[in-house]
Order: C-alpha cells, then structure tokens, then sequence
C-alpha cells in the first residue's frame, strides 16, 4: 500500500510589483509539478518578471519539479526578469547541487537576500535615496 503524501500548498505573496514569493510545501514530483507550474504561468501571464521560490517547506524534489524551474527561468530571462530559490530544505539543495541547477538558478538563504539579488540585476529600478 502506498504512503500517501501531502498535497501541495503554494501560497503566492507580492512582495513587489513585479516580484512573486512563491512558498511551497509538500513534495514537488511528478504528481504535483502541474500545479506548481499553473501558479507559476499565472503570475507571468500577470506581469511579474522576478520568481522567488521557497522551498524551505519541501522535503523531496523530484525532475518534474526541476524542470519545472528551470523552465520558468528560461522564460524570466528573457523578460528580462530572474528566478531565485530560497533556503531549500538539505534533501532538495544536495539534488539541486548534484544536477547543477543551483549554478544556474541562484539560491538565497532568505527573501531579503533574493530581493538584494533582484535589486543587484542590470536594469534593476534604483531606489531612491532618503
């Protein structure tokens, strides 16, 4: 008898304008990485350009999952917009660090490092001095 799983949650938050925070709990395989992908395409088809994914909730990632990501972050880059992933639980970073996606897909250890990262991108708005 199989071992049920948790469904997914993906709870998307603006932090930003054009900047999704996308929080993810559950595993993120092959029976789940459609929905992921329909919050994803979503927040594209509403103009957001920069995708923080956080994974800190997710214990197990399989390729769906991956491809998943790195999909979204061929189509941010030629917005021109970016894909970060955020404090990925150990299990998920050592297959992110083993496939090389976590040379590809920048990781940060929090939100507030990923939007630094966002604000660091040519072209990004500068903020305005107070």
């Amino acid at each position: 008898m199989p071992i049920a799983q948790d469904p997914l949650s993906v709870e998307v938050t603006l932090p930003r304008e054009d900047v999704a925070l996308l929080t993810v709990e559950g595993y993120l395989d092959v029976d789940t990485a459609t929905e992921f992908q329909h919050h994803l395409a979503n927040q594209l088809h509403h103009g957001r350009r920069h995708f923080l994914l956080d994974l800190t909730a997710v214990p197990f990632m399989d390729s769906s999952g991956m491809n998943i990501i790195l999909r979204v972050y061929q189509e941010a880059r030629e917005l021109p917009g970016s894909v970060h992933i955020i404090s990925p639980a150990p299990a998920v970073r050592r297959i992110l660090d083993l496939t090389g996606v976590s040379i590809t897909v920048p990781v940060s250890e929090s939100v507030d490092e990923a939007l630094e990262r966002v604000d660091a991108l040519p072209g990004a708005p500068v903020e305005p001095e107070v």
